[in-house]
């Protein structure tokens, strides 16, 4: 386990309790007041955006050349993706209020009205890796559900965070709302990760995302409640029904328009009975592609190289995927089930009996028909922005927006009822 630094821990404290005194405030804040500062950061960010592609710039310039394209396109920022930061926001001022709505209602036969009633968590603790964007949509969506929050983002980032907290605090300060409901780490040492984790009385839940290793870490060591987030080896299934060509065109969508998210496939299964067909289809349509298979799919085209068996559990978030052959549907879910991190898969068939046997077989947060596992993300789901994908199966599961930042409590109605 990260050991605890006192200096360090000094620290994560003394967010705690900035964080819990702006939580008190937040959680009461008028839906307007809310908005008024979700659209005043956006202004920021575009007012900023000069100088929030410098700070970008010196975070990419510190890695370039010692660590993945991948991961350098997740770190990088451009003119459009601080557009898409900014219009993130004002597409979450203009969602419902998820605070104080009634859930449900209930008429006891002593007269009691109860009312089930959606409420803030209180503080939330991110820790996430090197994409930039999370600290804003989780910033927004915390904000938004009446939640104070702390980023610890990676270290890869810090200077881009830094802006990027500063345009929400901004917000919240020209809204009348405490800057303390949006926080970051102010230091690099991996014991700040051990400190949030530790923090019982002081954070209410935390959110990994990233990889493997974070999230099993967070798993692991946390004192405090967590929802989790794992990374995706997503699948994507062409059953022998599909219409080959439009399966490999959402093939090519999963996998390369964007490798570096965790909504990528990187995975795909084939039924035999239409491998001699799809295989090399495949391989054409993913030029650029480095495809790794197995032996039936190689002696289909020997443009595939030999997969290990490790290819079969690796999230590669590169251009880089894995084919296996299965003789059926059920071989197919047999194996996405053994492999799957319980994020995404989908399913290319024009058999409507075969997708809703795929669906209901495959125990992941999203399974889809006939379409790209790159829409695996709360944007897509009309959540304006998502803090994560929940592959953990309470509280949460899936995209995890709004509605999921809150929590609930009962109020109880009466006219002085007592008990006997």
């Amino acid at each position: 386990m990260t050991s605890l630094d006192d200096k360090t821990s000094a620290h994560v404290s003394e967010l705690c309790t900035r964080a819990r005194a702006a939580a008190r405030i937040i959680s009461g804040a008028e839906t307007e007041q809310k908005n008024t500062a979700l659209r005043k950061a956006a202004a920021a960010l575009r007012d900023r955006m000069d100088d929030l592609l410098s700070a970008n710039a010196e975070d990419v310039k510190a890695v370039e050349g010692e660590k993945p394209e991948a991961f350098v396109d997740r770190l990088k920022l451009t003119p459009e993706r601080i557009e898409g930061m900014a219009t993130a926001l004002e597409q979450i001022a203009e969602l419902p209020d998820p605070v104080g709505r009634v859930l449900a209602t209930f008429d006891r036969p002593n007269g009691l009205r109860i009312e089930r009633t959606a409420t803030p968590i209180g503080v939330i603790g991110m820790i996430y890796e090197s994409r930039p964007n999370v600290g804003a949509d989780a910033s927004a969506l915390c904000l938004k559900s009446g939640n104070a929050v702390i980023l610890r983002g990676g270290s890869e980032s810090r200077n881009s965070t830094r802006v990027i907290v500063g345009c929400i605090q901004s917000g919240l300060e020209a809204a009348g709302l405490p800057a303390d409901t949006v926080q970051m780490v102010q230091t690099t040492n991996r014991s700040a990760v051990a400190a949030l984790l530790n923090a019982v009385g002081e954070i209410d839940l935390v959110i990994p995302r990233g990889g493997r290793g974070l999230v099993e870490l967070v798993r692991d060591q946390a004192r405090v409640p967590t929802l989790l987030h794992l990374d995706g080896n997503c699948h994507s299934y062409i059953h022998e029904d599909a219409d080959i060509a439009k399966s490999v065109a959402v093939v090519r969508n999963a996998k390369l328009r964007r490798t570096g998210i965790c909504g990528a496939t990187e995975s795909i299964v084939i039924d035999r009975a239409i491998a001699p067909e799809a295989v090399p289809a495949l391989v054409d349509t993913l030029e650029g592609c480095e495809l790794r298979g197995d032996e039936a799919a190689r002696a289909i085209d020997n443009r595939l190289i030999a997969a290990s068996d490790a290819d079969w559990d690796t999230e590669y978030l590169d251009a880089i995927a894995s084919v296996r052959i299965v003789d059926d549907i059920d071989e197919a879910i047999a194996f996405v089930s053994e492999h799957s991190s319980g994020h995404t898969e989908a399913i290319l068939t024009e058999n409507s009996a075969a997708a809703r046997r795929f669906m209901t077989a495959i125990d992941s947060a999203v399974v889809m028909h006939n379409a790209s596992t790159q829409f695996s993300d709360g944007g897509e789901f009309g959540m304006g922005a998502e803090i994560g994908i929940a592959t953990g199966k309470m509280h949460a599961r899936g995209p995890v927006g709004l509605e999921q930042l809150t929590s609930f409590k009962y109020l109880v109605h009466g006219d002085g009822q007592v008990r006997g």
